[in-house]
């Protein structure tokens, strides 16, 4: 598990000094070089342009990266909101906010974030609103059961009695007892808003060009598939290989929080 923990720290880093790691300007042109196989100049290869594709990974690691980590962390705020107020605010409130997570978990997400982000124009902002707003309803199910669970336990029971506010509650009793679990969704969302980025970025809809993400790389590679099929195998395996560990650190602290609740 050490490995996979020192595999997701070699991610950050790349994805924060991505930028200083790249040995050439990722959107610098270079005709003659294009399409070039990987080499002692250009490690792994060029693209159709002639930019160099390691650098334009390492660039894109923070954009792929640094956005699927805002847009997990704004449905987690959005989500755990929502399901303290189902789980608090009495019978109406917790009927309206099921039903609304309902409606929005009817709707496949990938297929809900396309259409917004198609409506909506193709962008980074609606790249994500459109996965926040198809990415927050796990949060709040797993919010709402935890605080429904929480609400006849003794020491809730006596902070009502003492005139502490909904508010305050919240705070100091359910928000400890739902992070580790909020904390193993979160891993997950995370994964799926990266290749969630990656997939609109396929189609057109995500981060715009010039500007180096691996879904538009992808986009790039499609039609030297057939002869120089290195160039999308290089940002597939960058994906690949980040929904594979943070998957794999969510599964490490589901069963650590297994374990814990065994021995209580």
């Amino acid at each position: 598990m050490r490995s996979v923990f020192t595999l997701i720290l070699i991610l950050v880093a790349i994805a924060v000094q991505g930028p200083l790691l790249a040995p050439y300007d990722p959107t610098q042109i270079n005709i003659p070089n294009r399409l070039s196989a990987p080499n002692s100049t250009w490690l792994l290869g060029t693209d159709a342009l002639g930019r160099d594709i390691l650098s334009r990974l390492l660039y894109g690691a923070r954009w792929s990266l640094g956005l699927a980590f805002v847009i997990s962390v704004i449905g987690l705020v959005i989500g755990a909101t929502v399901g303290l107020i189902a789980a608090l605010g009495g019978k109406v409130a917790d009927w309206l906010a099921m039903r609304a997570t309902d409606t929005f978990l009817a709707f496949p997400d990938l297929i809900a974030a396309v259409v917004i982000a198609g409506v909506l124009g193709a962008g980074t902002g609606s790249l994500i609103f459109a996965l926040t707003v198809t990415g927050w309803m796990r949060y709040a199910r797993v919010a709402r059961g935890i605080g429904l669970s929480l609400t006849s336990r003794g020491y809730v029971v006596q902070a009502r009695l003492a005139g502490l506010s909904p508010l305050v509650i919240a705070w100091r009793h359910y928000l400890p007892s739902l992070l580790p679990s909020l904390a193993v969704v979160w891993t997950g969302m995370f994964a799926r808003a990266i290749l969630g980025i990656s997939a609109l970025g396929f189609l057109g809809f995500g981060v715009q060009p010039p500007i180096p993400e691996w879904g538009t790389m992808l986009l790039d590679a499609r039609i030297h598939m057939r002869s120089t099929p290195l160039q999308m195998i290089w940002p597939g395996l960058a994906v690949v290989t980040c929904v594979l560990a943070i998957n794999l650190v969510g599964d490490a602290l589901r069963d650590a929080l297994a374990r814990q609740d065994r021995t209580e």
